[in-house]
Order: C-alpha cells, then sequence, then structure tokens
C-alpha cells in the first residue's frame, strides 16, 4: 500500500486551493503552515526522522510510569503510523509503536513482548490506576508519530481541516485550524485544534487525551522551533490542562518534552 509520503502527493496533485476543481480546498493558513515547516516538497524527500528527546510529567507519574521516558532516541516513519523508540523500557531493549499493535524487543530484533489493538485494553478499570510498559508505549508512540508529521499530516486522505476564528493569547493572534481525523487513524481524539502564529509556525495544540479519559482536555504548547535537514520542528513542549474557556490552567505540566538533536532521512 503506499504510504504516507505517496499519498501526499496524490493528494496534493488534486487540489485546487481555488476550490475550482472540486477536490478538496486546502486553507490558506495551511498553505502557510506546511511552508513554515519546511514545505511540501522537502517532506516528500524525507523516509524517517530521528530525534533525542526526555520526557516526562504528572500524566506519566499518575500512571505509575515518571520515568519511563526520560532519556531515548526515537525514530518516526513519515510514510506510516510506526515509531522505534529506545532504549525501552531499559538498556538493550526497544518499544516499537504500530497502528495495530505494540512490542518491546531485544536490540537483536528478538520480540519480548506484544500487544495488538493496544487501544482497545485502555477501556478496563485497571488502565484508570496504573499502565504498564506496552500501554505507555502506545501512548508515546502515537503522540509522537502525530506531533512530528504535523502538519504535513492533515492532507492525508480522511482527513478534514478547516479554518476557525483566530485566538488571542501572550499578546500574540494565532490563526487556527479546526481538524477532523478518521476512525483508526492513531491519535488523541477526532477533533482536535492547531494554532499558528503569524509565521505559520505550530504554537499551540488542543485535544483530549481520551487514553486518560474524556475529561483529559489538553492545551499543548510548542517552542524553540529549530531546523533539520529542511525540515522545522519544536524542541520543547508543554502540556496543560485546559479550562471550559480555553485557557490553561497554571500548574505544573502534565507531559514535557525536550529535544536536543535530529536528523532526517
Amino acid at each position: 500500500p503506499a504510504g504516507m509520503a505517496e499519498l501526499l502527493l496524490e493528494t496534493l496533485e488534486g487540489v485546487s486551493r481555488a476550490g475550482v476543481r472540486g477536490v478538496m480546498t486546502v486553507p490558506d493558513l495551511l498553505t502557510l503552515a506546511l511552508d513554515a515547516h519546511g514545505g511540501v516538497a522537502r517532506w516528500r524527500g524525507a523516509h524517517a526522522i530521528t530525534a533525542r528527546l526526555s520526557s516526562g510529567g504528572f500524566a506519566l507519574a499518575s500512571k505509575w510510569k515518571p520515568r519511563a521516558f526520560r532519556a531515548y532516541e526515537a525514530t518516526i516513519t513519515t510514510g506510516a503510523p510506526r515509531v522505534v523508540i529506545a532504549p525501552y523500557p531499559g538498556p538493550g531493549r526497544r518499544g516499537v509503536f504500530e497502528t495495530a499493535a505494540v512490542s518491546i524487543e531485544s536490540d537483536a530484533g528478538a520480540v519480548l513482548a506484544r500487544r495488538e489493538n493496544p487501544r482497545a485494553v485502555f477501556r478496563n478499570f485497571r488502565h484508570k490506576l496504573w499502565w504498564d510498559h506496552l500501554d505507555a508505549l502506545h501512548f508515546a508512540g502515537y503522540a509522537l508519530w502525530n506531533y512530528f508529521t504535523a502538519p504535513f499530516l492533515f492532507l492525508s486522505p480522511g482527513i478534514v481541516a478547516r479554518e476557525i476564528e483566530p485566538w488571542e493569547e501572550g499578546g500574540e493572534r494565532w490563526r487556527r485550524l479546526h481538524v477532523t481525523f478518521p476512525p483508526g487513524l492513531p491519535t488523541h481524539s477526532r477533533e482536535q485544534v492547531f494554532y499558528f502564529d503569524a509565521a505559520g509556525r505550530l504554537r499551540r495544540h488542543d485535544y483530549t487525551a481520551e487514553v486518560f479519559g474524556g475529561w483529559a482536555r489538553a492545551a499543548h504548547y510548542s517552542a524553540e522551533h529549530r531546523t533539520f535537514s529542511g525540515l522545522v520542528f519544536p524542541t520543547r513542549r508543554r502540556v496543560y490542562p485546559r479550562r471550559a474557556d480555553g485557557r490553561p490552567r497554571p500548574v505544573p505540566p502534565l507531559v514535557w518534552i525536550a529535544g536536543d538533536a535530529g536528523r532526517v532521512a
């Protein structure tokens, strides 16, 4: 089957930005964001993104995984939902996230643990109290895949993006995209909102982290954007609870992610 890069190309070839051909209309804001993050042409040439990261925060601690992702390398495949995290959950092992399964392997590739359809098990009572290594791997894997493929991900078939009213925060005015994801695509929630500054850089991302529960409404902030091999990524992320009025709650972050190196192949 075609990977995401090929599907993006096919989609773009059918796009009329003015909507004249009636295939689909790419919002002007999405066009601005795509260009600000390196452009579709550069994305088409990317097959994998590798980043050296550290992560933590109250959300992971609440599931008894406070140090599960303190220092790791993540390799994100651009053409399909797949992320490899190493070392995980400890030296000599790695975690592999894919849409329909998660697994823990030895460095030699031997499968040590595997779970099919990992999202379904989050409905049981145990997950309200604690997560095992495969649960945390599913959460980290789908989250990183979404974070590193946005905004190019929004051109994929089945995803609908439309611009909504702007937002003012911290003395800035951010334009916003409301994005609806199709069933079956691994992500936080079907309805999400992405905020972009005047240059088109992603600054904030709102969603409900459904693996925690329908109450887990989040405001995810992105900062310190850097260019790696022609593509632009935030290197600092902080996630806060989101109030009913859309403002973040001034509490320690639910999740933080920091990156200090990256490369695109």
